[in-house]
């Protein structure tokens, strides 16, 4: 998979062509599983949602677009995106096929891979996660991508333990000679970490980020706010403010697509004090503003 970095006058290309897709996850149904193959090629689309992604390119070719970064992939490539992370996808060749795989942390649980927490991967920046590097890594992905596919197609009993198997499989055969990069004072995440803040993943979840606190997430996972806000970086990938942030322009974004409402009213409802703040956050992070972004809907 080729990968580059996007010059920051591109970043508003990707976005201006885009469009939110829909996801609908909960604790009782985690997964959100799709594949299939696109008829001719197609201009950028932006998927942003409170799942983690994971997606296998089956034949063809297609661009996996972020904010500052872009990976163009073929059959056997594989890209990852993490919660409430934008991101864009534009299909380039006809018949492009593809597995992809939306699912909450409950999905996999703290389930290691080696001496790695699987949201590692994740917790890494996009330039920075797991690629296929090698044909023989290639071929084995490519066959772990038809049988999730098959598992997805045919729905036989028990079909979503063997997409779990099959995913943990796919994410450990990535992270083999791969190691998270760790700045300055950063630290890995240990195995407990996950565990430890699965009661504010879930309750992010069932209640969204606008309603819960750092005081509250915290309490959630039977932690002080210090600690809790350092094992969810370290976890995460980013702050537990900066996450807030990350679902609240997302849930904007919804808002702009689907209602007719004043920015400034969809601007207090996902918890800006007003419409300028709203306009600026949005600007850094989908490199349009919310009313070119609104001109995007069918």
């Amino acid at each position: 998979m080729e990968s580059r970095t996007r010059p920051s006058q591109q970043r508003s290309e990707w976005a201006v062509h885009a469009r939110r897709s829909e996801v609908r996850l909960s604790p009782s149904a985690p997964l959100w599983a799709d594949t299939g193959a696109y008829g001719g090629s197609l201009p950028v689309e932006t998927s942003v949602h409170s799942g983690i992604e994971v997606g296998v390119i089956l034949a063809g070719q297609a661009e996996r677009h972020y904010p500052d970064h872009e990976i163009a992939g073929v059959p056997g490539d594989v890209w990852l995106c993490a919660m409430w992370e934008p991101h864009g996808w534009r299909v380039i060749l006809p018949e492009t096929d593809r597995v992809v795989l939306i699912f909450l942390p409950e999905f996999l649980g703290d389930e290691m891979l080696g001496d790695l927490p699987w949201l590692s991967l994740f917790a890494a920046p996009p330039s920075q996660r797991p690629q296929v590097s090698t044909p023989e890594m290639r071929r084995t992905v490519l066959a772990m991508g038809r049988k999730l596919q098959d598992d997805i197609l045919t729905k036989a009993p028990g079909w979503q333990t063997a997409v779990r198997l099959d995913l943990l499989r796919l994410l450990f055969d990535l992270s083999r000679n791969w190691r998270p990069p760790v700045g300055a004072g950063l630290q890995l995440p240990r195995p407990s970490h996950l565990s430890r803040l699965m009661p504010a993943l879930t309750l992010l979840h069932e209640h969204g980020p606008l309603s819960l606190s750092l005081l509250e997430a915290a309490a959630a996972c039977d932690l002080g706010q210090t600690r809790f806000g350092l094992l969810f970086r370290q976890t995460m990938g980013l702050s537990f403010g900066r996450f807030r942030l990350r679902s609240r322009l997302a849930s904007a974004a919804h808002h702009l697509l689907t209602t007719d409402h004043p920015v400034d009213a969809i601007a207090a409802r996902v918890g800006f004090a007003d419409g300028s703040h709203l306009h600026r956050a949005f600007v850094r992070q989908y490199g349009c503003t919310p009313g070119e972004y609104r001109s995007l809907r069918g």
